[in-house]
């Protein structure tokens, strides 16, 4: 099992996770040529690929989409609420993904989750090995942590989670109230506390790697995601590796090779 984030960040967002020949890629909101280099980082041909699974239909999650699918034919999966946002692409290469109703590729199952954000239908991901039964959760963009979501997190490898502010820099930050309002409220993003909060919940002693994602560039740094959710995990039996994702190359979780395998 492989993951990795190709960009994180309000600019663009990509993850790749690798379950044996099976190549997921979580979200695209790099061009082509970008994305071509940063998978090439990452060991992996664009052709490789073997799907493309969205989370919802901001600009920063979808705008390289429709260029990679012309290029590289990837067939794309969401929930249709969020298809519908996609513009661009052929018919035939949508698939639609019901919230809850897992989805078998190749040597992986996916299930979408649904999330609070402000999207037609946003979900987090949940990725689960055929043989092994590992498991990754991808979840970047929500105002709050409902309860369905933080069961289906339960007993992962691999968590890939929001950290998008710190309260206090948002206050004091450049932002103007409304923005503040619209990024702090149920249907916005995650601050660093209420990450935390949901790192005590899913912690546990086979949780081997978290990735904080999603940072904000004005109102958070990793230095203070980093520490917020060391103080949270402080609490818990967690034993692996901390680290954040970037917005400008690719991370592999803390601690992790470029090729590391978890042996399950």
């Amino acid at each position: 099992m492989r993951i990795c984030t190709l960009a994180s960040g309000s600019k663009a967002n990509a993850t790749l996770v690798e379950f044996g020949d099976t190549r997921l890629l979580v979200d695209n909101g790099l061009g082509p040529r970008i994305l071509a280099k940063r998978l090439a980082d990452a060991g992996v041909a664009p052709q490789a690929i073997t799907a493309l699974v969205v989370t919802h239909e901001h600009i920063d999650h979808v705008k390289g989409i429709a260029q990679a699918v012309a290029k590289w034919e990837w067939p794309v999966y969401a929930t249709r609420g969020t298809l519908n946002g996609i513009r661009d692409v052929p018919q035939e290469r949508l698939h639609a993904m019901a919230y809850g109703k897992a989805r078998s590729f190749g040597d992986c199952t996916v299930e979408l989750v649904r999330v609070p954000h402000d999207a037609a239908q946003p979900a987090a991901v949940l990725i689960t090995a055929q043989r092994s039964g590992a498991r990754v959760g991808v979840a970047t963009d929500l105002g709050h942590v409902p309860e369905e979501l933080a069961a289906a997190f339960e007993r992962l490898d691999v968590l890939v989670f929001e950290s998008n502010h710190d309260e206090e820099m948002l206050r004091n930050g450049p932002y103007p109230p409304f923005l503040q309002q619209r990024i702090a409220c149920d249907t916005g993003h995650l601050s660093n506390r209420q990450t935390g909060a949901l790192l005590q919940h899913a912690a546990h002693k086979g949780l081997r790697h978290v990735l904080l994602a999603h940072l904000s560039q004005q109102n958070n740094e990793p230095a203070v995601a980093l520490l917020a959710a060391r103080e949270a995990l402080k609490k818990t039996s967690f034993k692996g590796t901390l680290g954040c994702a970037s917005q400008d190359a690719v991370t592999h979780p803390r601690g992790a090779q470029s090729q590391f395998e978890l042996a399950l």
